[in-house]
């Protein structure tokens, strides 16, 4: 079978190889991997940015979806045939994170998704919602519960809640489907206007150019009668915090999720208390999470936006159009 595997630090170490297909254990299965996809996670394990350095050889990739081809002793969550999506953390399967759950990611420190077969515990992965093509359904684990997390989890999603989310990645896009899906009003932000406006026709209720409008904090107050919002999905990191504080409502809650500006910086602490905000760091979510998440995917017929595509063996140029950010939605590798 064929495998990307990263040997070194940098786009440029990863080399397609070939290894033997994996065979199921006892409560283990296989699944035969039709898609990918990719989240800035994986490009910083890649990279080796910040606290993302994994030991290689490594198989990136922590998103997918495939058909399960063989199935171990004693396995009957699922059976050969169905579609499904393993878990972004192996070993989270419900209740509130802990060390061991968090340490049982894909993609880093276990082989990912960037391969034609995998072998995984039982536990380990979900069906794929009934309304979704397999390519679709690869754009899932990271992406579209880390929103699913941030709003309806922790924030206690409401219809008539105005949601800020930030720039439109896979992220944002898929905060802005759920937002919409359960009756909220969305304020989408960008730097390209081209963007901004994909972003209202999938439903957008206003978008904010953070260039032409660097003060857009104030700019969300105003679009929301001076009150401020009542979620914030906060992608950027160090150097937007401090605006998604400011952009928040008495008693809003900004769902902490990315670091693209950088990891650390000043933090308005006089703000979070005086404003009674609640701040959540998001770290994906747990199966339970996502087969909740894949009903309501069912019930409101949501599919996942994907902008680009390549092939497994194109992977070094899906990273680096990942590594450009002129994507809007998700980048998938097509794998079967």
């Amino acid at each position: 079978m064929r495998a990307v595997v990263l040997h070194d630090s940098g786009i440029e170490s990863l080399k397609l190889e070939t290894r033997e297909v994996p065979k199921a254990g006892p409560g283990e299965i296989v699944v035969r991997l039709k898609a990918g996809s990719l989240n800035y996670r994986d490009l910083a394990m890649v990279q080796g940015l910040g606290r993302a350095q994994p030991k290689v050889p490594l198989v990136p990739l922590s998103d997918g979806a495939g058909e399960v081809v063989e199935v171990g002793a004693g396995v009957s969550r699922v059976k050969v045939g169905d579609l499904v999506c393993p878990s972004f953390f192996q070993a989270w399967i419900s209740g509130g994170p802990t060390g061991a759950g968090l340490a049982s990611s894909l993609g880093g420190p276990t082989d990912g998704c960037a391969q034609d077969y995998i072998r995984l515990s039982a536990e380990g992965v979900s069906l794929a919602p009934k309304n979704l093509t397999a390519e679709e359904a690869a754009t899932l684990p990271c992406a579209a519960l880390t929103a699913w997390r941030a709003l309806v989890v922790e924030g206690g999603l409401k219809p008539g809640d105005t949601v800020l989310a930030q720039g439109t990645g896979g992220v944002s896009i898929f905060a802005l489907q759920f937002a919409k899906a359960a009756g909220a009003r969305v304020i989408i932000t960008s730097s390209s206007d081209e963007k901004l406006e994909r972003a209202r026709a999938l439903g957008a209720d206003a978008t904010i150019n953070y260039v032409k409008t660097p003060d857009w904090a104030s700019e969300a107050r105003k679009l929301t009668g001076g009150r401020g919002v009542d979620h914030v999905v906060e992608v950027g990191g160090a150097d937007t915090l401090p605006q998604s504080i400011m952009a928040a409502r008495l008693g809003g809650h900004v769902a902490v999720i990315g670091l693209l500006s950088g990891m650390v910086k000043d933090v308005n602490v006089a703000a979070i208390f005086s404003q009674n905000l609640k701040i959540s760091g998001i770290t994906v979510g747990s199966r339970t999470h996502f087969e909740d998440m894949v009903r309501a995917i069912e019930q409101s017929d949501i599919h996942p936006v994907i902008d680009k595509r390549f092939s497994l063996g194109d992977a070094q140029a899906a990273f680096t159009t990942m590594k450009g950010a002129s994507h809007f939605g998700k980048i998938v590798l097509n794998i079967a």
